[in-house]
């Protein structure tokens, strides 16, 4: 007994790591836990209505831009206006040197006085007939050239104070002080009327082929908007106040503008933005958002869950974009189901679930009640 008791040990022992061994394989072995239907957001499609519309790039101006000149020469004294700020028509912008027209003006003052003297002193001559008709007609032209010398020199004087011709916003001042003006290069700023505002803009071929006589007309469209740079919509509606009545034969373009209420100045010339021409209505289509639609090369698709809980791809058929949100007009049924998140990870037939929101956020006195 005791001669084998140690073999005895021995093949315990090995029996017991065998088990052991096994068992831990037996684990390694084992598949992992069945995953779960992933969450994903839904969007149930219902059909709607949605104005057509063509969007083209654009420019604002200002309904009058209008160029301040001198109109007499001489050394600019001062601006008087500060460069950006909104002008009154008739606001002193500028100061020319006034000295030099201030002396024509007496000069021209005096001249007009002594022929208007001799005017009235042949005048009771000629009645009398104390001299000839001639001398005293030579005497009223004199003076009427007198008079209209000293209508101009009063008129060239008054024009060294350059003023706003409209109201409007002021631009920056092309001269500054000290500089010599002449009358041949005398643009000194420029005044922008901003309200209203006009927009510029053209279509192209492909766009008008989408209206009723591949032109613009008052009838193919109803409406017009303006999109900001940063995407948003502006709340003034506009209106065409121009159409080009032929195409340009060399860019096959047909030339807009618009105009847009502009009280509060949010609106600057210069600017590029969008404009929407409305041009109807689409009945009974789908919004969906730029987000969810798969672009492929067989055409754009969106993401569903089908009656079992699983993915189902739907190709469809879209139109133009609508805010943030692709028109669809084919391909989906009232009530489908379409995913709009986790696109990467899904898979045809993977089973999902509708993403649970998260639950609302307690207020914090009832925190500290507790």
């Amino acid at each position: 007994m005791n001669a084998f008791a140690p073999r005895h040990l021995r093949l315990t022992l090995a029996t017991l790591a065998t088990a052991i061994t096994l068992a831990a394989c037996s684990e390694k072995a084992a598949p992992p836990p069945a995953m779960g239907p992933m969450p994903v957001s839904l969007l149930e499609m219902q059909p709607q209505n949605v104005p057509t519309s063509i969007e083209i790039m654009a420019q604002t101006e200002g309904a009058r831009e209008t160029e301040v000149r001198a109109r007499v020469g001489g050394i600019l004294m001062k601006r008087l206006y500060q460069e950006g700020d909104v002008v009154k028509a008739g606001q002193p912008l500028f100061q020319i040197d006034r000295a030099p027209y201030e002396i024509a003006l007496s000069e021209a003052k005096a001249r007009a006085e002594q022929t208007a003297r001799e005017k009235q002193r042949l005048k009771g001559l000629a009645e009398a007939r104390a001299i000839s008709q001639k001398d005293y007609d030579d005497a009223s032209s004199n003076d009427a050239m007198a008079q209209a010398a000293l209508r101009q020199a009063e008129l060239n004087l008054s024009w060294t104070t350059v003023t706003a011709p409209v109201g409007g916003t002021s631009g920056r001042a092309a001269r500054s002080e000290g500089n010599l003006i002449s009358t041949s290069d005398s643009l000194l700023t420029s005044v922008f009327q901003s309200n209203p505002m006009w927009v510029s803009f053209s279509l192209g071929e492909s766009d008008l082929a989408k209206l009723s006589g591949h032109r613009v007309t008052d009838k193919n469209v109803s409406g017009i908007e303006l999109l900001l740079p940063n995407g948003e919509a502006y709340a003034q509606p506009g209106k065409l106040n121009f159409i080009a009545s032929n195409l340009d034969t060399v860019l096959g373009t047909q030339a807009l503008r618009a105009e847009f209420a502009n009280p509060d100045g949010q609106l600057l010339p210069g600017q590029f933005v969008r404009v929407r021409l409305l041009t109807g209505e689409r009945q009974g289509v789908f919004l969906v958002p730029q987000a969810a639609v798969l672009q492929t090369e067989q055409g754009n698709l969106v993401m569903t869950m089908d009656a079992e809980g699983k993915v189902a791809p739907r190709p469809i058929q879209t139109a133009e974009w609508h805010g943030k949100d692709w028109v669809v007009l084919g391909g989906l049924q009232a009530g489908d189901k379409v995913i709009t998140n986790n696109l990467i990870k899904l898979r045809p037939g993977m089973p999902v679930t509708a993403q649970t929101p998260p639950p609302a956020a307690q207020p914090a006195a009832a925190d500290a009640k507790k």
